[in-house]
């Protein structure tokens, strides 16, 4: 079975982890840094997730899972060690339209999730569809490695660059912009900062001006 890729737009959206633990607490740190309201029904929490609840950035509902946990959730997610309580979890997700993933237990999910690499705006997600985690770590190690520091920057000025030409009525093709994000606006962040490399950037699409 294949998987379909996708971002999702979670600000504000009802998000439910069941479970207290470190998978949990990283399952809740992605959700809040995507801006979704996230509660977690766990008996014990991480330190992390005490810390986050008492600062009322979650809420904790403190005993375990039980049917109807699920009323108006928008994504759920199963960071137990239970597979009775993931697969609890995910039956009444499939019977109210709740995407559910549950960790480690893919017979549970119907929704996965890719390993990571982020620098600033810019994330590569890597997924072997759920058939081997190991690897799809191995490469996002690999991804780390390669795209370094200034990828994040590069980012910022591609968005940049990107603004300029629409203000001033131009269209690049995706050659163009291939070519003009090639190594050369990297180095130039590098070596005399992000300005020069805009402007290096802004050259080469046709911009003449920053403003």
């Amino acid at each position: 079975m294949g998987f379909f890729p996708v971002f999702l737009e979670l600000a504000g959206r009802r998000c439910l982890v069941v479970g207290g633990g470190l998978v949990a607490e990283r399952r809740v740190e992605g959700l809040l840094a995507a801006g979704a309201a996230v509660t977690v029904i766990s008996p014990a929490l991480t330190p992390r997730l005490a810390a986050l609840a008492s600062e009322g950035r979650i809420s904790h509902e403190p005993r375990g899972y039980r049917t109807g946990d699920l009323d108006g959730v928008d994504l759920a997610f199963a960071a137990t060690d239970r597979g009775e309580v993931n697969a609890a979890l995910a039956a009444e997700g499939h019977a109210r339209g709740v995407w559910v993933n549950a960790a480690d237990d893919p017979a549970n999910c119907t929704f996965i999730l890719p390993a990571l690499v982020r620098r600033g705006d810019l994330t590569v997600a890597v997924s072997t569809g759920g058939t081997s985690p190991a690897l799809a770590r191995a490469i996002r190690e690999e991804l780390e490695r390669y795209l370094t520091a200034e990828y994040a920057t590069l980012a910022e000025i591609a968005a940049e660059a990107r603004r300029a030409m629409r203000a001033a009525g131009l269209v690049a093709d995706a050659r163009t912009w291939q070519r003009a994000l090639g190594p050369e606006v990297r180095r130039l962040i590098v070596e005399r900062g992000p300005e020069a490399a805009k402007r290096h950037l802004l050259e080469l699409l046709g911009v003449t001006s920053c403003a």
